[in-house]
């Protein structure tokens, strides 16, 4: 994270700091006011812990509170409207626990809610597609960018929207790809059923001629190999996890929210489902160990919304 340019403020501040010390040079102080709120981070399923990954990577003196709303999982058929209402009754639950800024680690809430979510809530709120989207217009050599996601996140049009915006001259192509979340959810998801729809998949943006490809899904990260084999070493792949991460920081920073940069943060799980469940597939995508998950009822996160 680059730190902030000197203030000439701070070098009077010092210098007469100096003179108060008899000529002797201290360090100078700063009256820095920590921010110890959580951040919280939300998905339909475990698929958004790849994002809590990365943020606690990126952000480790950071704590961190996690919500997958598993009792309404997928996402990705639903129609838009409904999956607003999920996305509205979870990040009004997080911001009324103190969160100081609220993380849609999923890309179908995000298509669905993220500007609602920003008029509506009085903290930050940071999505996953728009980071991935400026990511992929700054990589393209060709201009021509490849998008494979959810139905509804490619049916929501997000993500052609921002790229237009960021480059009008860019060009996407985008695929749904439905049996791509369940597979990796699988005892096995580098199996070969994965590695053939994988390639399915993409051969309309092979076809089209792609040279960056955003994988916009929170769940593909964990087979990344796949994608990179299939698509060849040519093609740039962009994911949500490690451009999200970053905006975090950078909001964090920009608003003054940062918590002690010499602590260790901690990290904690609620799920709308079973808990087991959760901390056994979870592992797997946080890739790191999930100790303790708690059950949270989905009158909790109704009661919230309409509070």
């Amino acid at each position: 994270m680059a730190g902030r340019a000197p203030d000439p403020g701070d070098e009077r501040a010092e210098q007469q700091e100096t003179r108060e010390h008899g000529g002797a040079r201290v360090a100078p102080r700063y009256d820095r006011t920590m921010d110890r709120r959580p951040v919280g981070v939300f998905d339909s399923g475990v698929g958004g812990l790849t994002v809590l990954h990365e943020c606690l990577v990126t952000l480790p003196h950071e704590d961190f509170v996690y919500l997958g709303d598993h009792a309404r999982l997928p996402y990705g058929p639903r129609p838009l409207a409904e999956v607003r209402v999920f996305a509205r009754e979870i990040a009004s639950y997080l911001e009324r626990q103190g969160m100081k800024l609220v993380v849609a680690a999923c890309n179908t809430a995000t298509s669905a809610a993220l500007p609602q979510l920003q008029e509506e809530l009085s903290v930050p709120v940071v999505g996953v597609i728009t980071p991935e989207a400026h990511a992929a217009v700054q990589a393209t050599r060709n201009r021509k960018i490849g998008l494979m996601a959810t139905e509804a996140t490619v049916s929501a049009g997000r993500y052609a929207d921002l790229v237009r915006a960021l480059d009008a001259g860019a060009e996407l192509v985008a695929v749904a790809c439905p049996r791509l979340v369940p597979l990796i959810e699988s005892e096995d998801p580098f199996a070969a059923q994965t590695v053939e729809a994988v390639r399915e998949y993409a051969t309309p943006l092979k076809k089209g001629g792609v040279d960056t490809v955003i994988l916009g899904c929170t769940h593909y990260p964990l087979i990344r190999q796949v994608f990179q084999r299939v698509f060849g070493r040519d093609v740039r792949l962009v994911f949500s996890a490690e451009e999200t991460a970053r905006e975090v920081a950078e909001t964090l920073a920009r608003k003054g929210f940062e918590n002690d940069g010499g602590r260790e943060g901690a990290y904690r799980f609620l799920t709308t489902g079973d808990p087991d469940t959760f901390r056994r597939l979870g592992a797997r995508f946080l890739q790191l160990p999930i100790a303790e998950v708690e059950h949270l009822d989905l009158a909790q996160l109704t009661a919230a919304a309409l509070a």
